[in-house]
This record gives structure tokens, sequence and C-alpha cells, in this order.
């Protein structure tokens, strides 16, 4: 083993020495990062930063014991001692019935191509000018008073994962980004807002001019909030705040969390959860999706999953792990650091859009709170509780009127779930992604 071998080299040499010297089976992970970023502040650049980092990491099992060792040193000798090390350690921990690796038919054999890396890196001029075009449309923007800043990034990541069951595969992967927060007003009746915008490609980046112009509008549409009597009132999520929704759905359906009875949803498999016709789907070949990718951190075949098909429970997000405790089959959503074992994780999540207009899910109600900010993560997973603080505008006779803000909304994710209406406006702009959604029955606590 040496530092200089290319990387799915390295970790199946790793996995190579690790069954040598006595593991019965052993798999290793290798991810090396790029990234880049500018900062810009009143017209002036404030922060430049590049990073390059690379670790990796080797897993041994030795009947049902396993352990995992990471190392950023890539010298001989390190390698070796890593692999003594990882030896050691497995033959002495607490057994794990659950542990292994995938069966040879449930690997990756064939990848798609998913479009997932650009092979163009920016220069920070290029990352210069979207921070500068950004932060100057937002200042640009009547009411906007000061910035917070505007940044522009771009990194470019590599994982290879060997196993001794076979399994030998690189994948590669990019992102940019460019986000923008000003505010608006004088002393104590200033107000903040932002908008950001983050996509695999630099050209599917929305425009910096256009981005920047966004946030300072919003920033200026919440000055002189007023508060709301507390009511139960119908409440409408932005999507840039309805995929954190999906977000919570994604806890309840993680098969870690089943597996230990920690879920709210633990025994509603097979039941009506959400209203008819809602479907949520993790789709991890997605052509240039955020979160992308051809097989999982185990090697297992990733493949595009409905999680709720016509609002009923059909799937639990399972990594083998999870999936052996639950007596079920993988979904092939495994992640994987270098430091831990896999456990399941989402991809590219999203609901399927409605057939209402955002405007129609507005017009409909006489009284309601349409929501663009949340505040703490006030949410129990065994229970369903719900309760954040939100600011966002009044809707008043079906119109979006006054801003409000310091009101706390509060439900179970059980009834919210069951009374959600998505708006037929879904745009991939994120990780995970919603519409519009429009809650009924919720509980506003404000003066």
């Amino acid at each position: 083993m040496t530092a200089n071998q290319e990387p799915l080299e390295l970790v199946t040499d790793l996995v190579k020495r690790a069954t040598q010297k006595g593991a019965d089976a052993a798999d290793a992970v290798f991810v090396d990062g790029t990234s880049l970023s500018v900062a810009w502040r009143n017209g002036g650049q404030e922060k430049l930063e590049r990073s390059e980092g690379r670790d990796l990491g080797l897993r041994a099992i030795i009947g049902k014991r396993q352990a995992i060792v990471s190392s950023s040193d890539f010298t001989s000798p390190a390698l070796e001692e890593l692999v003594d090390r990882v030896i050691a350690m497995a033959k002495a921990v607490p057994e794990d019935p659950y542990c292994g690796l995938a069966p040879e038919e449930k690997l990756a054999r064939e990848v798609p191509e998913l479009d997932g890396c650009d092979p163009v890196e920016p220069s920070a001029e290029a990352l210069e000018t979207r921070a500068a075009q950004a932060e100057k449309a937002a200042l640009s923007v009547n009411g906007v008073t000061n910035s917070e800043g505007a940044e522009a990034g771009w990194s470019r990541s590599r994982v290879a994962i060997a196993a001794s069951n076979g399994f030998a595969r690189m994948r590669e992967s990019s992102s940019h980004a460019i986000a923008v927060s000003v505010l608006a007003g004088e002393g104590t009746a200033m107000e903040r807002d932002y908008d950001y915008t983050t996509a695999v490609y630099g050209e599917d980046l929305r425009d910096a001019e256009e981005l920047g112009s966004a946030a300072g509008e919003k920033t200026v549409r919440r000055l002189n909030p007023r508060k709301v009597e507390t009511a139960q009132v119908p409440v409408i999520y932005d999507p840039r705040v309805a995929n954190s929704l999906l977000n919570h759905l994604a806890g309840a359906v993680n098969g870690s969390s089943v597996a230990r009875g920690t879920s709210f949803l633990k025994d509603k498999m097979g039941e009506r959860i959400f209203a008819d016709g809602i479907v949520v789907t993790d789709d991890p070949l997605r052509r240039r999706g955020l979160r992308s990718k051809p097989f999982d951190g185990e090697g297992v075949a990733c493949s595009a999953l409905d999680i709720i098909d016509d609002g009923v429970l059909r799937s639990w997000i399972l990594d083998l792990r999870s999936s052996r405790q639950l007596g079920l089959e993988t979904t092939g959503h495994a992640a994987r650091g270098t430091s831990s074992p896999p456990s399941p994780s989402t991809t590219n999540l999203y609901m399927a859009p409605g057939e209402q207009t955002r405007d129609a899910l507005i017009a409909s109600l006489s009284k309601g709170l349409y929501v663009t900010e949340l505040i703490g993560m006030g949410v129990n997973g065994v229970a369903g509780d719900y309760s954040r603080g939100a600011s966002g505008f009044w809707i008043e006779a079906g119109v979006i009127g006054d801003p409000v803000s310091e009101v706390t909304i509060a439900g179970n994710l059980k009834d919210m779930f069951l009374n959600v209406t998505p708006a037929n406006d879904l745009e991939f702009r994120y990780g995970t992604n919603a519409p519009t959604l429009r809650i009924d029955g919720m509980t506003i606590a404000g003066k």
C-alpha cells in the first residue's frame, strides 16, 4: 500500500490486507474533496477560502463483531497500522447480530450516468462576480439599508468504495451555490431575509442578479410586522420551508428510528398517513440531482422509491443493518462516512405537485398564515408533536397582507400530514423539495 495509489486501487488493497490478516469480511471507503468560496460584503471581498482534504475508513468484520478505523495519513506505515488496529478492535468489541456486507445479488453491477459532476471548476474571480452581482442587486432594492453579505461557492468530491464481496466503484459529484442576506429598516425596526440557489452545474444556478433582487424584495416586505391573536387557522408553507415537513417525514421513516421504536410512524406501515393522491418519492437516480448517486454506501444499487403512494405509507428508508433488524430487504439508502458504520438516509426526496395553483390555495382562505421562515426545532419524533416559531404574512379574505412575526405554529405531525394539500408549483431547488403546502387546523399562538 502506498500513498500514491489511485483511490479505488488503494481501498481495494486495504480490504485485501484486512482479510489476509484475519477479517472474515471488510470494506473501505475513500473520500476526497475540494472547495472554493468567496464572501462579499458592502461592495468588497470579505473572504476567499480554498480547502482540500482526503480521508479513508476501513471496516473489518470478524464473526458478528465489527470495527471501523479512519485516517487522513496515507503513508505506507500508517496504512499498515490502520489495518492492524482495525483487526485488533474487531476482535474485542461486542457482537452486533445485524452487521455484515451486502450479498452479491444486491450489488450495483451497472452504474447509470447521472451527470452529477460539473467538469468546470470556476475561478475565484468567477465566484467573486456571482457574489458581487447578487449583493449589488439586493442593495439596489428600495428600502434595503445594509448587507449581511453574499457568498458564492463551489465544491467537488470523489468517493471510492471497495469490499470483500467483490464491489469496487467510485463516484464523483459537484455543487455550486450563491447566497445573499440583507437588512431593511433602521434601529429596532430592522428586518432581514435571504435567498440562495444551489445546483450541480454552475450553468443551472439562478441568475445572481435575479437572486439578489428577490432577497431584497423579500426583506423589504417584512418591514413593520404585526402580531396576531391566538387562533386555529390554515397555514400555508412557502416552498423554502415546506421541505422541512418532508425532513420530519424522513426522520420518521428512517429504518434505524423504526427499529428502535422511536418513530411516531413505527406502526403505520400500509396505513393512510397523508390525504388521497399524495405521493412522496425518493429518487437517487435523478439526473443532476443534488444528492444523486448510482449506488449507496454499501455498494447496493439505487433506485427510485415511493415512500408515500396515494397517501399510504409504503416503505421505510433502509440500509442493510436496519433492514435485517426489521426482517426486510434494504432499499439501497445507506449513507457512509469514513469513521462510522453505514446508516439509512434519503437522497433526492420530494412531494409530487398537486392540481391547484399557489394563488388558488391562498384565495380559498378567509384567514390564515403564509409562512416564509421557521425558527427552532420543536418536534418530538416519538409522539409527532410539532411546535415551531414562525414568521410570514397574514392572509385575509384570500389575499396576502401584513407581515407577521413572533408567532408559534403547533400541531401533531400525524394530523398535519393528513391535512396537507400541495400546490402545483414544485421546483427542484434543494436536496429535499416540496411545492407550496396548505395545512388545515393548525394552532397559531400569538399575543
